[in-house]
């Protein structure tokens, strides 16, 4: 990993996103059907407004038996508070901001538009090339 690695570099842009209305029903079969455990929520023009993850889904068998779920849309289960991050960080950064906190993933924004995510694998592919290099 070359000291100037940004996050640009190792980020992933082919996302699995979900609107703030879809019914978390559908939100659930799409984080199973693409194996993934958090989706970025993003409005008609693209704009991160939350983030929802398997946690956040496991919520609704609190309040509801699972064969009779409500009702209840991915906006209002999602997380609004999302750490962002820009294309042009630093990957050392990242690291630390990874050591730092509990995610596992942080959606990439430019100009309020989601753009990509990076996760701590992606930083491990990154060292672990840098490695074989």
């Amino acid at each position: 990993m070359s000291a100037s690695s940004q996050v640009s570099d190792v980020m992933k842009r082919d996302l699995v996103t979900v609107p703030p209305r879809l019914p978390v029903s559908e939100a659930i079969t799409l984080l199973l059907k693409h194996k993934v455990t958090g989706m970025p929520v993003v409005d008609e023009e693209g704009n991160l407004v939350g983030f929802l993850s398997e946690r956040d889904c496991l919520k609704i068998l609190v309040h509801a038996r699972y064969h009779n779920l409500p009702t209840i849309s991915v906006g209002e289960l999602m997380t609004t508070e999302v750490e962002t991050i820009g294309p042009e960080v630093d990957l050392l950064e990242v690291a630390n901001l990874f050591l730092s906190k509990p995610f596992r993933r942080l959606p990439v924004v430019k100009d309020g538009r989601l753009v990509g995510l990076v996760s701590r694998n992606d930083v491990l592919r990154a060292i672990d090339r840098a490695e074989d290099s």
